[in-house]
C-alpha cells in the first residue's frame, strides 16, 4: 500500500507511534535559499523549477529527533549540509556528471559505519536508463533507480518505509515496482498533485517488462573516525 500525503511531514510523525516504520528513506531541502535552471535539450527548453516550498524548510535537530524517534533505521540524503551528526554510515551516489554541479551525492545510513557507492549517471539530458528515461518535475529529483537499489539493499520485505519529503515522488515509483509500503508526505500542493499524477502514471502502464534491477553496492573504505 502507497499512501500520500499532502500535509507537513512534523504534524504527521507527531502522530505516530514510536518506530512505526522500519526505514525512512528522506531528502530533505538543506538550503534556504537557492536558484536550479534545468535544461531539457530533448525539448529545446529550459524550465525554471518553482523553489517555494524549498525555502525555510530545512530540518533542525527537531526533525531529526522526530526522524529517529518514528523509525528503525534511516537514510538521509544531503547528510554533509546538516550540522546536526547522524553518525558514520555514508551512501555515496556518484553521478557519472561532468559540469558545474556535483558528481556525487552523499547520504546517511544508521545500519553501520560502511560507506557504499551507488553509479547511476544523471547528468542533463543524459540517464543511466535511457530506455526508462525519466522526466523531471522537481528541481531536487532522483531516479527511480536510485530508490530501488536502496530498497534492496537496506529494506526486508514486508517493512514500511516512510519519506517526509516526496517531491517527485520517485521513491513511491521504487516502492511500488518493489513491493514495500510507503507513507510519504509533501507539503507543497502543485509538487504533490505532480507527483501523485506521475506515480499514477506509472501504474497505469503494462507490466510486461519490468526494468532492468539496479546493480549490488559497492563497498568502499572508511575511516570511522573522521
Amino acid at each position: 500500500m502507497i499512501n500520500l500525503y499532502n500535509v507537513d511531514c512534523m504534524d504527521f510523525m507527531a502522530g505516530l507511534p514510536d518506530k512505526a516504520f522500519d526505514l525512512a528513506i528522506v531528502d530533505p531541502p538543506y538550503k534556504n535559499e537557492f536558484k536550479i535552471v534545468a535544461s531539457d535539450k530533448a525539448a529545446h527548453v529550459k524550465r525554471d523549477f518553482d523553489l517555494r516550498s524549498l525555502n525555510n524548510t530545512v530540518p533542525n535537530d527537531i526533525y531529526f529527533n522526530e526522524l529517529r524517534r518514528v523509525s528503525r533505521n534511516q537514510i538521509v540524503w544531503g547528510v554533509n549540509y546538516y550540522p546536526t551528526y547522524l553518525g558514520a554510515g555514508r551512501i555515496v551516489w556518484d553521478k557519472d556528471n561532468t559540469g558545474v554541479y556535483s558528481d556525487c551525492e552523499l547520504a546517511f545510513h544508521s545500519f553501520s559505519d560502511v560507506t557504499r557507492k551507488f553509479l547511476f549517471r544523471w547528468n542533463g539530458m543524459i540517464q543511466g536508463d535511457m530506455k526508462y528515461k525519466e522526466q523531471r518535475i522537481h528541481p531536487t529529483q532522483k531516479p527511480v533507480a536510485l530508490y530501488r537499489w536502496l530498497l534492496q539493499n537496506y529494506a526486508k520485505p514486508g517493512q514500511k518505509i516512510l519519506d517526509t519529503h516526496g517531491g517527485s515522488m520517485s521513491i513511491a515509483i521504487a516502492c511500488d515496482i518493489e513491493g514495500f509500503d510507503l507513507d510519504l508526505c509533501e507539503l507543497d500542493p502543485d509538487y504533490f498533485q505532480a507527483g501523485k499524477k506521475r506515480l499514477e502514471q506509472h501504474q497505469s502502464q503494462p507490466r510486461m517488462f519490468a526494468p532492468e534491477p539496479p546493480p549490488k553496492p559497492e563497498q568502499l573504505s572508511i575511516d570511522p573516525a573522521a
